[in-house]
């Protein structure tokens, strides 16, 4: 397959993966409420590098890398919970007004957040790894596919995010502060939750 094939393959792939809302799409989603379309984007940035880091060990067969991961990933997993949880009392108090200094440390802030969240799930590394044995990426084709299914699997990923921050950020002129207070509430309840589920599974 050529290059901008193999691309496309990874682009699909990445748009997959970031789709579908879980607790990192929701910490973007209320931050574009807040802050903006940029600071969403921010956070879906976060969450691409995190998963094209993961796609490149997959891809590059750096397995040193791949069992130093596994490894500690119980601590990473429950660091990941606790952070998690943190975030989601945060938010249930965050106030509702935003500055232009708080959005611009929102943006640096959340990609922060959804990097070290993404990392924090050591099994997308097993996962990527099946994607692309299933590719054929295990059996030959160098580094040049390898490089455009990770290049793809970024460009897909932060694809969705730009997508959701947009369709959000155009609905955002409708919100009050009041309603964004609540939303703040539940968005940190939900969160909490996620967190407790994720508790639940790793006990």
């Amino acid at each position: 397959m050529t290059f901008a094939g193999d691309f496309a393959q990874g682009a699909v792939l990445g748009f997959s993966i970031a789709a579908p809302v879980g607790p990192i799409g929701l910490l973007c989603i209320r931050r574009t409420l807040e802050h903006g379309p940029a600071a969403g984007i921010a956070g879906g940035l976060g969450t691409a590098a995190a998963d094209a880091s993961y796609a490149a060990v997959a891809a590059f067969g750096l397995t040193a890398v791949s069992a130093a991961v596994t490894a500690i990933a119980l601590p990473l997993q429950v660091v990941g919970i606790l952070t998690l949880a943190w975030l989601g009392a945060r938010t249930m108090v965050q106030p509702a007004a935003a500055t232009a200094a708080t959005a611009r440390g929102a943006h640096a802030a959340l990609f922060a957040q959804t990097f070290f969240l993404t990392l924090t799930n050591p099994a997308t590394i097993i996962s990527f790894a099946a994607i692309f044995a299933g590719l054929g990426l295990a059996t030959g084709g160098g580094a040049l596919r390898a490089g455009a299914l990770v290049g793809g699997t970024f460009a897909g990923s932060l694809a969705w995010w730009i997508v959701l921050s947009g369709a959000i950020g155009a609905a955002r002129t409708k919100i009050t502060p009041a309603i964004l207070k609540w939303i703040n509430r539940g968005a940190g309840a939900v969160l909490m939750g996620f967190a407790a589920v994720l508790a639940a599974r790793l006990l």
